[in-house]
C-alpha cells in the first residue's frame, strides 16, 4: 500500500508550552488542504446533531390513554356540552393532540461524505490560522493551573479542542473544569467539534495519526474504486 507521495505539502511551525517554535513540519495538502466547502460543513453537522438525538419523547393519544370507555354522563338534558369519553383531549386527563412520538431523526450519508467533510474541516481551521501543532504540553503533574497557563501561553484558553495520540490523564483530568476546553483522542476528532471550538490544537504525535488515518482510507477507497 503506498501513500500520496505527489500530493503537495504545506509547512507550519511546531510549538512548545511556551508559544516558541521548535520546528517545521509539513502537513499533506490531502488531509489539510482541501477547499473549505460551507455547504458540505452544514450537511455534516446537521448529519452529527441529527444522529445524537434519542427521538424517544412520547405521549399517548386519546386511544392509549387508560381508562374513558363510557360515556361521562347523558347525550342530552345536563346543560353540558356533549361528550364521549374523558380521555378527550380537553380533559386533564385525556390524551394529547399532534404530541412527540418515538422517531428516528437521523440522516443518511455516505462515507466518502463524511471523510471529505472532515478534510474540509481541518483545511478551514488551517486557513483561518486557528490551527497549532504543539510539540508536547509538558505537564508532570494533574493541575489545572498549569494546564490553562500552557493555553493563555498559546492564546487558546477561551475555546479550544485538543486533541492527543493517546490517553493522557494528566492532560485530560488539568482541562477537565476549563470551561470552552475539550479533549480527546485522534479516534474522535469531527466536524462538529472542530467548528465549535475557536481554537484547534493538535499534538505532533497525534498529527502524524491523525494523517496515518486519512491516508489509509483514501487507500482503501483507491484500492476499492480499482476492483
Amino acid at each position: 500500500m503506498t501513500l500520496l507521495s505527489s500530493e503537495m505539502m504545506i509547512e507550519v511551525p511546531v510549538l512548545d508550552a511556551t508559544n516558541q517554535t521548535s520546528h517545521m513540519v509539513t502537513l499533506s495538502n490531502y488531509a489539510f488542504g482541501c477547499k473549505v466547502r460551507g455547504d458540505l460543513l452544514t450537511r455534516v453537522v446537521h448529519y452529527q446533531l441529527a444522529k445524537r438525538r434519542l427521538g424517544t419523547a412520547s405521549t399517548k393519544r386519546r386511544s392509549e390513554v387508560r381508562g374513558g370507555g363510557h360515556k361521562p354522563y347523558r347525550q342530552k338534558g345536563t346543560g353540558n356540552a356533549r361528550q364521549g369519553t374523558i380521555r378527550a383531549p380537553q380533559y386533564r386527563t385525556g390524551g394529547v393532540v399532534f404530541g412527540p412520538h418515538p422517531k428516528d431523526y437521523s440522516v443518511k450519508m455516505t462515507k466518502k461524505e463524511r471523510a471529505l467533510g472532515l478534510r474540509t474541516a481541518l483545511s478551514a481551521k488551517r486557513e483561518a490560522g486557528e490551527l497549532i501543532i504543539l510539540k508536547e504540553f509538558g505537564l508532570t503533574e494533574i493541575k489545572t493551573k498549569a494546564m490553562l497557563n500552557v493555553l493563555t501561553q498559546l492564546n487558546a484558553a477561551r475555546s479550544v479542542l485538543v486533541v492527543l495520540a493517546e490517553s493522557d490523564s494528566v492532560v485530560e483530568i488539568s482541562a477537565r473544569n476549563l470551561p470552552g476546553v475539550t479533549v480527546m483522542r485522534v479516534e474522535g476528532v469531527n466536524v462538529y467539534d472542530l467548528l465549535v471550538h475557536e481554537k484547534f490544537i493538535l499534538t505532533e504525535s497525534a498529527l502524524e495519526k491523525l494523517e496515518a488515518r486519512l491516508a489509509l482510507t483514501a487507500s482503501a477507497k483507491s484500492e476499492g474504486s480499482q476492483a
